[in-house]
Formats: C-alpha cells, sequence, structure tokens
C-alpha cells in the first residue's frame, strides 16, 4: 500500500491561463515600450516647454497622465501573475492606446500647436 498521493492526470501542473506564445509576448512589450516612452517625453516635454519656469497647467497635465499610467501597469502586471482574466487583455491595449492619444494631444498642447 502506498501512503504517496498520485495525481490523477498532469492537468495539476498546467497554468490557469495557459503558456503566453512568444508572438503574444512580444506584442506586449512593444506596447508596453511604445506608451512607456510616450509617457517619458511627454513627462520631459511638461517641465522643458515652453520654457522655465513650466506652467502650472502643463505639469498637472503631464502628472495626470504618469498617473493613468501607473494605473495600467498594475492592470499589466496583474495580468502577468495571473490574477487577472484573459478577457482583460483587450482593455489593457485599449488602455494603453488611450494613454498613447492623450501623450499626443498634451505634447501639441505643451508645444503650442493650434
Amino acid at each position: 500500500m502506498s501512503t504517496y498521493y498520485e495525481p490523477v492526470s498532469d492537468d495539476v501542473e498546467k497554468p490557469l491561463f495557459g503558456e503566453q506564445r512568444p508572438k503574444e509576448r512580444v506584442i506586449n512589450l512593444v506596447v508596453g515600450a511604445v506608451t512607456a516612452t510616450l509617457v517619458g517625453i511627454t513627462l520631459v516635454s511638461a517641465f522643458v516647454f515652453p520654457g522655465w519656469p513650466p506652467h502650472g497647467m502643463s505639469v498637472y497635465f503631464a502628472i495626470c497622465i504618469v498617473l493613468i499610467c501607473a494605473s495600467n501597469l498594475v492592470m499589466i502586471y496583474w495580468y502577468r501573475q495571473g490574477d487577472v482574466d484573459p478577457k482583460f487583455r483587450t482593455l489593457i491595449f485599449y488602455n494603453a492606446f488611450t494613454i498613447v492619444l492623450i501623450c499626443v494631444c498634451a505634447n501639441l498642447y505643451f508645444h503650442g500647436v493650434k
């Protein structure tokens, strides 16, 4: 008589949401890198343009964008840990796209484009 528990199948060892394919990983990294780069450029532009001292509205706008980006980064972290359903992946991409659009608007505002 064996005192060790033997699982019926190997399903216990499988991840909850399955393995992430390399293509999905590259897409996630590219979207994250582009979004983070634009947010960084926007943050720097808020302080540099149109000159010193920076306008309060520009700094406020940039801080709001950074806070929105931070919430999206938390969502991405939870998604990668497996704490969030895969259906929220679309929401993460939507938020990243929205952040990129807000960064474009902010940079146009900072540089005085009319």
